[in-house]
């Protein structure tokens, strides 16, 4: 149930948005209430392909900062909005710059690839980015015989590596959400829901991912719950998604994989700071164009590769 007060923000925010062109694209991770404000809701890949695709000239990005920063990489001739610049991503910004040059440094021949969820001065020295729902496509294109250092999620890298049957270099990082899921508390849910499937992110741990009847992305998840006969659905990803598979699934029952699935930062980014953001037009995002540019082939061939 809406409260009055998020409703009145809501019909303010569709107001403004209108008067004053903003398109807002969501992540499937945010409150219900912002999805269901936002022009377009989905992972971070059709996100950034949305953003380039934007028919307005200023876009306000209700995720992490380096969705926004995606943003601006592929659209620098528009204006990109973040309604809570602070949101960030712990995984996202435990690589440096120097990580990625060490391994060039080692392996010349080699190729980087670079989560989406990566900071732009990432993103500028990787050969391509990809996403959880097209990166094992990406990499079976990768020649064969050349090093792959794939950052910085090291359980996405495993089972990407499990599931191609092919070695991979990884840096030690995960993401804190997805790691919360253990084998123990799939195993645990499993015996108090014997006939639910069991649906979850690939930044799980491969032991979880083993456990699974379903590993995907946000994307791949709504729409594998939607179309599974299964009518209770165990979900070991961020509770966001509970909003569109609600809407799209509303006969089947969700049950979290364990309580602490709650991404913080996300949930930094409220209706009040949207609203705030649509009156001031603050914060703009920027990216230095020297690291943009560079930024921009590693995702523009994601966008190639992945289609």
């Amino acid at each position: 149930m809406v409260k009055q007060d998020d409703k009145r923000m809501m019909e303010e925010i569709r107001r403004l948005k209108a008067e004053k062109s903003v398109y807002i694209i969501a992540h499937y991770y945010q409150n219900g209430e912002i999805q269901d404000v936002a022009d377009f809701v989905g992972d971070s890949y059709a996100m950034a392909v949305a953003a380039k695709n934007s028919p307005l000239d200023t876009i306000l990005v209700a995720g992490v900062d380096f969705m926004a920063e995606s943003a601006a990489i592929l659209c620098p001739d528009k204006t990109v909005l973040s309604p809570e610049p602070t949101s960030t991503c712990p995984m996202a910004n435990s690589i440096e710059v120097s990580d990625v040059e060490r391994f060039k440094q080692e392996h010349p021949e080699g190729l980087v690839v670079s989560y989406v969820n990566t900071p732009a001065a990432i993103k500028a020295v990787s050969d391509i980015c990809v996403t959880s729902s097209n990166a094992a496509k990406i990499i079976a294109k990768l020649p064969k015989d050349v090093p792959v250092f794939f950052i910085p999620d090291q359980n996405l890298g495993r089972n990407i590596a499990a599931r191609l049957d092919r070695p991979l270099e990884f840096f030690p990082a995960s993401c804190p959400i997805h790691a919360a899921v253990t084998p123990q508390s799939i195993l645990e849910k499993k015996a108090q829901y014997p006939d639910a499937a069991v649906l979850v992110h690939p930044e799980c741990d491969p032991q979880v991912v083993a456990l699974a009847d379903y590993v995907g992305s946000t994307a791949g998840i709504i729409d594998y719950a939607a179309h599974t006969d299964r009518r209770q659905l165990i979900i070991g990803t961020e509770c966001g998604i509970f909003h569109k598979i609600g809407q799209s699934s509303p006969d089947k029952e969700l049950i979290l994989a364990t309580p602490d699935l709650v991404c913080q930062d996300m949930k930094k980014i409220t209706l009040e700071k949207i609203l705030r953001s649509l009156q001031t037009m603050e914060t703009k995002i920027t990216v230095p164009e020297n690291i943009r540019v560079k930024a921009a082939v590693a995702l523009e061939k994601m966008i190639e590769y992945a289609s």
